[in-house]
């Protein structure tokens, strides 16, 4: 009877007169009053005939109970594609998303506010609040903390953007986690502190962040350039603000705005994952119901662009290494009808090789890499492309290029042939997200925040509907000079204004669409240690790869494979940087029968992904599809594997992005810090596999590398012999396995494979400064080699204790707690490490950005920090919260079976099966406070810790100076 796809909530009473029983069921629908009231009147007859009248009453009184409940229920408003939505009374919107496959739940609460809600002074105001919202209500005093111990502390965040704010948590599966993210976002979205003490801290903290994109040239290009195209509309104005607004907001004014917005008819809540959703419901209707309705109306934003009138340019000067061009031009808005088409056009000119932007600049050299596309907004945004410039090309050539490609599409439009390519691609981004019910829970925050939520299906159905015609039809009409920003005003007899139709009425376009039938789900599969190992099929191929396969049932019937090919040894690798960095890029651009767009097209068709990445003695494809494509995939892999060509053409082309990116790296504190503490750590001879090169290397070492020398190191270096096949999802195990061999046996590589060692490493305390001109942000990065790997018995205590110190990151860690959120020193600081599998090592390191002037206050509080959890130890709370914050962290790392696949590939090559996770963390689990600081007074000494600074601490002093 139930028209819905959610459980009904049933209630049954038994009655037992005269040996008889009588029973009595009442079926409820969340969307149906009137077969309630019908079930009623049917029955109340039956029980006052059969029922003593005492009896009755209570009956009755019981049913009233139901009733009751059933009314304070969320009202069903759609479904689609197994997405279902409902409305609470107070306005509040919950989207369902259940997927059996996955052990992890993800909650994500959107709040419909971003910068195209700011007012004058308030600049930046949505991205700021965002970050106070996580300084905590006084039901939950610490956000961080508390999602940590839930197993989200590596699963969450809060992000802004132009029209609204989303925040996120993933976690595992179980009714108490989901129970808990709902009442928190509930709890935070209208009791949060917003306090003056907070906002003293946190805003130092979002004005690092405004610092560190302040050293991105592309960044500014962009947003300069954005800003120059709109005159009145706020999307002109970048989402983080501007230094002022964010340096002097009273945190009165920024209060009001967050009582106005954070309001539950202002906001959509989407539950995805592994979940029971009347319980979902349950929750949702507990802590959002509860949320009275705000008496207060909403006002709408009403301003729109007018149509530009005339060419825009605008010209920026810092320091830098890359020079770049780019162009914008005003076009629709996401719920558009046109907007599929635009996007496809976008896609048609940058992606790589068969882009038209692509080819007319980077395959001719002239710039290193091209890049851009279109904004789905609520509102007309812009469809922007970036192209950085090779060295010694002047950039207005590059330019004129541009120009002349975007602009005269009307004479020369897009074929069926790219415009299908283009489709093909998109299809495939949107397919893989869908199969990703997580990755669903954030992308729906975009698509409601341009008008509803239903747009993410609309969207895909109108990328497959788009024709040839609609598409240059776009192009001449939004690709004009009138409606370029790039350079300077012109004045013209015959001005040419663009008028880019409105948003469209979404009432009227969407009516009551339904989408499609839900994807085919998978099975829920426990992602333990023990059941991992009990579904693996380990067998050997004949060559000498080892194989795990993992088959079970995935949403979509997805499959994720990863083949590592492990070659060479000291000698034969010496001298091979440059050859083993772009061995694996260069295996999937051309081969003797596909050229690169070939390959580029049938993973297109299949849907599907797929890569090569190399490093001094691993080779490693990876390969993402359904099912019933990855017997041909797994044939392109094959004839990627063993037949490329190496052609010049995209080796030129490879080399350059290779270059750009070096280059860019020079004057980047970022990269100059890190690299410099890893060059300390890793002190080994120039030629050495093991040796980490300078960026002026990396550019010796990648400039002379030609297609017969990576022909030739394939040849004698790469084989089958020894390696790690690691498949999991929808397929059949002997089928890929057979496939597989058929795939390495002919691989022609005769060298013999050793696996290098890298033992332990002293180093000794010292620090160094580098200078960078005209960063505004700098850089704290160091480093200490512990002369342990991951099997080591005291492992598992200095990891615990460098999660509490650092590992947990900026938001939930004592070096968080101290830099960030106290001194409000940092946007982002914490620490890692990197063990190894096989040798006595791990690599520790600490990182911080700030800016210049606070960097010797940021070493300062680090090595306080450090000094005072060596001198007090850690807490019993601290460790109890710690351990349940990691064991819940690897369930949801495991559910990725992707990363599920890297893991037990790392267990494989080290002759370990997920035994040895399933015992590390039962160690994890009785550790003692005494173990964890015996650990740390044992591994972190300040020493033997190197720190290295990177900014224009120059301009700093000088600016105190005065």
């Amino acid at each position: 009877v139930c028209s819905t796809n959610v459980d009904c909530m049933v209630d049954v009473i038994y009655v037992s007169q005269d040996h008889r029983t009588l029973g009595v069921g009442v079926a409820l629908c969340y969307d149906s009053r009137t077969l309630l009231t019908l079930c009623i009147a049917s029955i109340r007859n039956v029980v006052m005939t059969l029922l003593k009248p005492a009896l009755a009453t209570i009956f009755f009184l019981l049913l009233s109970q139901v009733v009751a409940q059933g009314q304070s229920m969320p009202k069903q408003i759609t479904s689609v594609e197994g997405i279902t939505e409902f409305q609470l009374k107070n306005g509040m919107r919950v989207l369902l998303f259940p997927d059996a496959t996955k052990d992890t739940v993800t909650v994500n609460n959107t709040i419909f506010v971003g910068s195209r809600h700011e007012g004058y002074g308030e600049a930046g105001m949505a991205h700021l609040l965002e970050h106070m919202v996580f300084k905590g209500t006084p039901s939950v005093p610490n956000v961080p903390k508390a999602l940590r111990d839930h197993g989200a502390g590596r699963s969450m965040n809060g992000t802004t953007w132009l029209d609204r704010t989303n925040y996120f948590e993933t976690m595992p599966a179980t009714d108490e986690n989901l129970e808990f993210a709902i009442q928190l976002e509930a709890d935070r979205m209208i009791n949060s502190f917003i306090k003056a003490e907070d906002l003293e801290s946190e805003m130092t903290v979002v004005r690092n962040e405004f610092e560190r994109g302040e050293n991105s040239p592309s960044r500014i290009l962009r947003q300069r350039i954005t800003s120059a195209a709109f005159d009145w509309h706020n999307y002109g104005q970048s989402t983080i603000g501007n230094r002022a607004d964010i340096e002097r907001v009273p945190v009165e004014n920024l209060k009001a705005f967050y009582k106005k917005y954070y309001q539950p008819d202002n906001a959509m809540l989407v539950i995805s994952g592994g979940f029971h959703p009347p319980k979902a419901l349950e929750y949702a209707e507990k802590y959002f119901g509860a949320i009275p309705k705000p008496e207060r109306e909403l006002p709408q934003t009403y301003t729109e662009e007018p149509s530009q009138d005339g060419e825009r340019r605008i010209t920026l000067r810092r320091v830098g290494d890359v020079a770049m061009v780019g162009t914008a031009y005003h076009v629709v808005a996401g719920p558009h009808p046109d907007f599929a088409s635009t996007d496809i056009l976008a896609t048609s000119l940058t992606q790589a090789p068969s882009g038209r932007l692509y080819k007319a600049l980077v395959e001719t050299k002239l710039a290193a890499s091209v890049g851009g596309g279109v904004f789905a907004t609520h509102d007309p945004n812009l469809a922007l492309y970036l192209a950085e410039v090779v060295q010694d090309v002047e950039p207005e050539k590059v330019a004129e290029v541009m120009i002349d490609i975007l602009e005269n599409l009307s004479d020369n439009p897009l074929t069926e042939e790219e415009i299908e390519r283009s489709r093909s691609r998109l299809l495939a981004d949107w397919e893989q997200s869908f199969n990703n019910s997580q990755r669903v829970a954030i992308d729906l925050s975009e698509w409601a925040a341009q008008g509803d939520w239903r747009l993410y299906f609309l969207y895909r159905d109108r990328l497959e509907a788009a024709t040839m015609e609609n598409v240059n039809k776009v192009a001449a009409k939004f690709y004009d000079i009138s409606n370029r920003t790039l350079g300077i005003y012109l004045p013209t007899e015959k001005p040419s204004r663009i008028a880019v139709p409105a948003t469209p009425d979404l009432t009227e376009m969407i009516g009551d669409y339904k989408g499609r039938e839900a994807v085919a789900m998978g099975e829920k599969f426990d992602v333990s240690p023990a059941n991992i190992d009990s579904r693996s099929e380990r067998t050997k191929l004949a060559s000498g790869i080892d194989v795990v396969a993992i088959p079970k049932k995935t949403r979509g019937g997805m499959v994720d494979l990863r083949l590592t090919l492990r070659y060479g040894d000291l000698n034969s690798l010496k001298d091979s940087a440059g050859v083993t960095s772009m061995l694996g890029p260069m295996l999937q651009r051309g081969t003797k029968s596909r050229s690169r767009q070939q390959i580029r097209d049938e993973l297109n068709k299949y849907r599907a992904k797929m890569s090569f990445s190399s490093s001094p003695g691993a080779l490693t494809a990876s390969l993402q599809t359904k099912r019933d494509n990855l017997i041909p995939l797994l044939e392109l892999l094959s004839d990627c594997l063993k037949n490329s060509t190496f052609p010049d053409s995209e080796l030129e082309t490879l080399r350059q992005q290779f270059l750009a990116s070096y280059e860019q790296q020079l004057s980047d504190p970022q990269a100059l810090a890190q690299l410099t503490v890893i060059r300390k750590l890793r002190p080994y001879e120039k030629g050495d596999p093991r040796y980490a090169s300078t960026i002026a290397e990396k550019i010796e070492n990648v400039t002379p590398v030609s297609s017969d020398a990576l022909a030739s190191f394939h040849k004698e270096m790469i084989s089958g012999a020894n390696g790690q096949l690691t498949i999991i999802g929808d397929f059949e195990p002997k089928e890929v396995s057979d496939l597989v061999e058929e795939m390495v046996a002919s691989l022609p590589g005769k060298k013999p494979y050793a696996r290098i060692e890298k033992p332990a490493t002293y180093v000794a305390e010292a620090f160094e400064q580098i200078e960078t001109p005209d960063k505004e942000n700098a850089t704290y990065f160091a480093g200490s080699v512990l002369p342990i790997g991951d099997s080591h018995p005291d492992y598992p205590a200095i990891m615990i204790g460098n999660d509490i110190l650092g590992g947990a990151g900026a938001l939930s860690s004592r070096l968080g707690d101290r830099v960030r959120q106290k001194d409000g020193l940092s946007y982002g600081v914490g620490s890692f490490m990197r063990p190894s599998t096989h040798d006595a090592r791990t690599e520790l390191m600490l990182y911080a950005i700030s800016n210049p002037v606070n960097v010797p206050k940021v070493r300062t509080a680090i090595r306080e920090e450090i000094d005072r959890i060596r001198k007090d130890g850690i807490t019993e709370d601290e460790l109890a919260k710690a351990i349940s914050g990691y064991v819940q962290s690897q369930r949801v790392t495991r559910s990725s079976d992707a990363t599920l696949a890297a893991l037990v590939e790392k267990n494989t090559n080290a002759n370990r099966t997920m035994k040895f996770v399933e015992e590390f963390e039962a160690k994890v689990q009785k550790l003692t406070v005494e173990e964890v600081n015996a650990a740390l007074i044992k591994y972190f000494d300040p020493a033997k810790i190197f720190v290295v600074t990177a900014g224009d601490f120059a301009k700093a002093k000088a600016a105190e100076a005065k």
